[in-house]
C-alpha cells in the first residue's frame, strides 16, 4: 500500500513538473517573440539645428521599408540651389559642425553619389532648396541600416553650404561649410 501511494505521488509530481516546464517554455517563447518585436527598429529621426551664423533647420525621418530605408527631409533657411546632404561619423553638434566628423564610411568605399553601387554609406547626394530656401526631399536607399556595421543610429546628419560634386575625395564632395547638424535617434513607428 505504501509503495502504491509513493508511486502515485511520484506520478503526480512528474505530471506537475512536465506541465510547469511546458508552460514555462511556452511563456519563455512568447517573451522572446515580444522582445524580438520590440527590438525591431523601423523608424528614426534627426532634428537639424543651425550651426553658428546659420538659420538652417529641419527634420529628417528615416523609415525602414523592406530592404531599403526611405529618407524624408524637410528644411528651411537655405540659400536657393543645391546643398550637400550626408550622414557623418558622429552624432555631435558643435558651433561649426566639425564635431560630426567626416562622412560615415564603414566600408572604406570611395566618395560618390547616392545612385552609385560603391559609395560611402553616408553619401546622400544633394538637396535642392527652392526660391524660398525650403527643401522637401525624398530618397530610397539600400546602403543605410538601423543595425550592424552600416547602422546610422547615433550618427550625425549634416547639411552643407554648397553642392556636393559627388566625386572629390578630400574633402569628400567639396561641399563647403556645415550649415546644420542633427543626430539620428530611434523614433516611435
Amino acid at each position: 500500500m505504501f509503495i502504491k501511494k509513493c508511486v502515485a505521488a511520484l506520478v503526480v509530481c512528474s505530471l506537475v513538473c512536465f506541465v510547469v516546464l511546458g508552460l514555462r517554455t511556452r511563456a519563455v517563447a512568447q517573451h522572446e517573440e515580444k522582445k524580438a518585436a520590440a527590438g525591431s527598429i523601423t523608424k528614426a529621426v534627426a532634428v537639424l539645428f543651425p550651426t553658428k551664423g546659420s538659420d538652417v533647420k529641419g527634420r529628417v525621418t528615416f523609415t525602414q521599408d523592406g530592404r531599403t530605408i526611405h529618407v524624408h527631409a524637410e528644411m528651411s533657411g537655405l540659400s536657393p540651389g543645391e546643398h550637400g546632404f550626408h550622414i557623418h561619423e558622429f552624432g555631435v553638434w558643435s558651433d561649426d559642425g566639425l564635431a560630426a566628423g567626416s562622412h560615415f564610411n564603414p566600408t572604406k568605399a570611395p566618395h560618390a553619389g547616392p545612385d552609385s553601387p560603391k559609395r560611402h554609406v553616408g553619401d546622400l547626394g544633394n538637396v535642392t532648396a527652392n526660391a524660398n530656401g525650403n527643401v522637401n526631399f525624398d530618397l530610397e536607399d539600400q546602403h543605410l541600416s538601423f543595425h550592424g556595421a552600416n547602422s546610422i543610429l547615433g550618427r550625425g546628419v549634416v547639411v552643407h553650404e554648397k553642392a556636393d560634386d559627388l566625386k572629390t575625395q578630400q574633402p569628400p564632395g567639396n561641399a563647403g561649410g556645415r550649415l546644420a547638424v542633427g543626430v539620428v535617434g530611434v523614433a516611435k513607428p
